[in-house]
């Protein structure tokens, strides 16, 4: 079936079905399916003029831990072109399995259920450095990042890379969210780079504090494409340059009303107070007719973020929708459950159903999710979230679309980041 298809299934069928397998050890990547992944990325890094800047890279062998941050598609296909004519294994979510799995796991893929804990990555993985001897590709976010900016890497990163003992490499590419946003999936015309850095040898690794490793990987993520634009004096012309900005920027500054944002070619404006905001070549704001708040528009974004945590450390916080569900249980697609009752507060997340007369509940305590993944009109379904079980993936659609799901991205950081602080102060 088609991807965006809608399959209708009763909770017991779904059930019934085979489970995605997520602990078969990785294949050594086809030679000929490499050759045709080669074709398929390399020309087009160069009619888009990557520039693949290396750093000590002349210092490393493969294999290694290539550990990149997440924008878009399109980092597949760098993160190819920069490490040829090397074999990767890549760890790739679920959903990149649907209708492809043989192909996937031929060219190299093995597939993991986003933020659930699963032991079975590490044998994977060593399975990759050890006896395939190829690169393991990584995107420690996990998920597009939904602004251009840094998204919080799992503690677990620095103990993953101090464990296997092989050197670490990282590729951070610049420009790729503005090529194509998340929210935006209208290609434009942006002068793209990536730096591809030797980061960690073994010997580092045996060596340095976890603490420290840490530290240098936060400082190595760190990338902010609005920044890079501005700085580098990149313009994006033409329309739609704020088509479905007020999807991620939700709340207006000026009368602070969460979902009141709407947008249209290249300005952002308030249904309830009026505020219209322009978005330049530069993609800079500037309020049309009065003060501007926020001009930069990660800072938009983050201020978001703060006015989330007020609600939480208030008591306040608090979110129960009406939602479709869709299970994800193996590559053949996405099957439709029906409609449930999802609730998030500051106990985590609540999905609730009758199901064809069967009770459907699933509970995720606030430690269970270091992050949640969003999507904006996926395949023409509308906006939604999604969380794992070990067994299944639930795609949930809010049926009323004017309430941007980009709240629960907040939310769920910010609940994560108070529960591990009180967790860790408990056990000192």
């Amino acid at each position: 079936m088609k991807i965006e298809d809608v399959q209708y299934r009763t909770l017991k069928e779904v059930e019934a079905m085979e489970r995605f397998d997520l602990k078969s050890m990785p294949k050594r990547a086809k030679w000929y399916l490499q050759v045709v992944a080669w074709l398929l990325s390399i020309p087009e890094t160069y009619i888009r003029h990557v520039k693949i800047e290396k750093v000590n890279m002349d210092k490393v062998k493969a294999p290694y831990v290539l550990l990149c941050n997440h924008n878009s598609f399109f980092d597949f296909k760098v993160a190819t072109r920069a490490f040829f004519p090397k074999r990767a294994n890549y760890v790739v979510a679920v959903d990149g399995f649907i209708n492809r799995e043989k192909l996937m796991r031929n060219v190299g893929c093995l597939g993991k259920r986003k933020f659930v804990s699963d032991p079975a990555i590490v044998k994977q993985l060593r399975h990759t450095l050890e006896v395939n001897k190829s690169i393991a590709v990584i995107y420690p976010e996990a998920r597009y990042s939904l602004i251009g900016t840094t998204a919080i890497l799992p503690e677990s990163l620095g103990k993953l890379i101090k464990m296997f003992k092989y050197p670490v490499v990282t590729l951070i590419s610049h420009g790729h969210h503005l090529h194509e946003p998340v929210w935006n999936l209208i290609k434009k015309k942006v002068p793209v780079k990536s730096v591809m850095t030797y980061l960690f040898s073994k010997e580092d690794l045996e060596t340095m504090p976890l603490d420290e490793i840490n530290k240098k990987l936060k400082e190595a993520f760190y990338y902010n494409d609005y920044e890079y634009q501005y700085n580098n004096k990149i313009k994006v012309r033409g329309d739609n340059r704020a088509k479905n900005l007020h999807k991620v920027l939700y709340r207006c500054p000026h009368c602070l009303t969460d979902y009141s944002m709407k947008s249209e070619n290249n300005n952002l404006y308030c249904e309830k107070c009026n505020h219209n905001y322009f978005v330049d070549e530069y993609s800079k704001l500037k309020e049309v007719n009065g003060e501007t708040i926020f001009d930069f528009i990660p800072d938009w974004f983050e201020w978001q973020r703060k006015e989330v945590r007020k609600e939480i450390d208030s008591g306040n916080y608090s979110i129960t929708s009406e939602v479709q569900i869709d299970s994800l249980p193996n590559s053949t697609g996405y099957y439709c459950l029906g409609v449930g009752k999802l609730t998030h507060n500051k106990n985590g997340f609540l999905l609730e159903a009758d199901l064809q007369g069967e009770k459907f509940r699933i509970q995720k305590p606030v430690l269970s999710n270091l992050g949640v993944h969003i999507e904006y009109d996926y395949f023409g379904k509308g906006d939604c979230i999604s969380f794992s079980t070990n067994d299944d993936t639930y795609y949930l659609y809010p049926l009323d679309q004017s309430k941007s799901v980009t709240k629960y991205h907040f939310a769920v950081e910010e609940l994560y980041k108070i529960a591990n602080e009180n967790s860790t102060q408990k056990s000192e």
